[in-house]
Formats: structure tokens, sequence, C-alpha cells
């Protein structure tokens, strides 16, 4: 549920930076933002960063069951367009920790994200997992934890398939979106992603590649090895150096 700001306009309430924010009030706005959805607006001194969780299952246009933690793309979409118009926000850390989920959704999300002009910096924390790889390679600049993973598989369904031509032609040039997404926004190319989605060898029970953290680094998927911290030093670099160009 988004609240109104002060001038009307629907979104997230005004920078809790800001010196006429009570320190008790920005502290509970900060928990509200947490609990409703997964973000939260932070500073370091002139400096304001939206902080925004992926997490769970991606959800698309069907609601998964209440048990299953979920990342709903209406919710996320919106939030990232009002995060690139609000003039008081600097940069987006965005922190990674999903099973994968709904691919139009979480192509979606990645395509927004990938189009911000302002800085962004993203982080597999636990895992990144099917279509978490292209929301993490969407940032401008990628980190990975060393203890975390990520799992380059084949697009999947659930429920009724038709086994004729037309179902796997599609499912090919799903497969294709994909792959030439997460070449066009890493150092990997396309041709050697498919090679990872498709690799036969490594999964017992499914087709696929699963990467570590330094793996997925030596492979051109992420750009770096990282804690939270470093991160979070690199989008304040990213926007010092936005703020000089300007």
């Amino acid at each position: 549920m988004q609240k109104k700001n002060t001038d009307g306009r629907d979104g997230f309430v005004p920078n809790p930076c800001g010196e006429e924010a009570a320190n008790e009030e920005r502290s509970d706005q900060k928990q509200d933002d947490i609990n409703e959805s997964g973000s939260v607006i932070t500073c370091h001194k002139d400096k304001t960063i939206h902080c925004l969780t992926i997490i769970g299952q991606i959800e698309g246009h069907y609601l998964l069951s209440q048990q299953t933690k979920t990342t709903k793309y209406e919710h996320i979409i919106p939030l990232l367009v009002s995060i690139e118009e609000d003039e008081r926000i600097d940069g987006l850390l965005i922190l990674l920790n999903t099973v994968g989920g709904d691919v139009e959704a979480g192509l979606a999300i990645a395509e927004v994200v990938s189009g911000m002009k302002k800085p962004s910096v993203s982080i597999v924390l636990g895992g990144g997992h099917s279509i978490g790889i292209p929301l993490a390679v969407s940032a401008k600049k990628s980190f990975i934890a060393k203890s975390a993973s990520m799992t380059a598989h084949p697009v999947r369904t659930t429920g009724l398939t038709l086994g004729v031509p037309q179902t796997f032609e599609y499912f090919k040039r799903m497969q294709e979106r994909i792959n030439n997404f997460v070449a066009e926004h890493s150092k990997v190319s396309a041709e050697r992603y498919a090679q990872m989605v498709l690799n036969t060898g490594e999964l017992v029970m499914d087709v696929g590649t699963i990467l570590d953290g330094e793996r997925a680094v030596s492979e051109g998927l992420i750009d770096a090895v990282g804690t939270v911290s470093d991160a979070i030093d690199a989008l304040y670099e990213m926007i010092e150096e936005n703020s000089e160009r300007e």
C-alpha cells in the first residue's frame, strides 16, 4: 500500500533525510516501508539511496499461496518508476535472494531497472536463480556474495501443456529473450549463456548450471564478488561520478 506525499502525489513520503523530519518519525516510516514493500530510504551525508529487496518467488499474473514469500511485479514496477522520477533519490540498491518465478514478470522488472538513468547496484545474497539472473545483471553494476549461488536453467511451465511444435517454438523464443537480455547487460555471450542453460552434465535431476559467487564472476555474469558494504560503496561512487558529470 502506497502513502500520499505531502504534495498529493502517490508514492513514498518525502525524503526522511531532511532536517524537518524528527528521528522518531523517520524510524517509524522506515519500519512501515520495510513491512509494506521490503524497501527503505537511507542517506549518508547529502546523498540518498533507495534500498529495494527482491525475495522469494517473482509473482506474475497468478497469485501464489499464502505460504510462499513473493515479490509482486505490480508493486515493484510502479515503485521503480517513482524512484527514477524522484529528484530526492540519488541511487538504487537492489538486494536479491530469489528462487526465480514468473518469466515475463521478472523480465518486465529487469527491463525497468536496466532503463533507469539513476545509478543502480545489485547484490545477490543467498541465491539469484532462474529469472533472478536477468534481475541481477539489470543494474549498472552487480555484486554477488561469496557464499551465494545462481542457477541457469531452461524456461519451464506448469499446468496443461500442448505437445505441439508451436509450444516448443514458444519456449525457444522465450529462452532466447532471456539469453539476449543477460548477454546485453553482462560480459557473458548469449551463446555461452545458452550452453550453461542447456548443460546436462552438472545437475542430476535437471538441465542447467549452478554457479557460486566466484564462478559467476569468472563467467562474466556478475561484475564482482563482494559484500553489502562493497555494493553500497560502489553505489556512492557512481552517484558522485554522476553528480560531477552534471
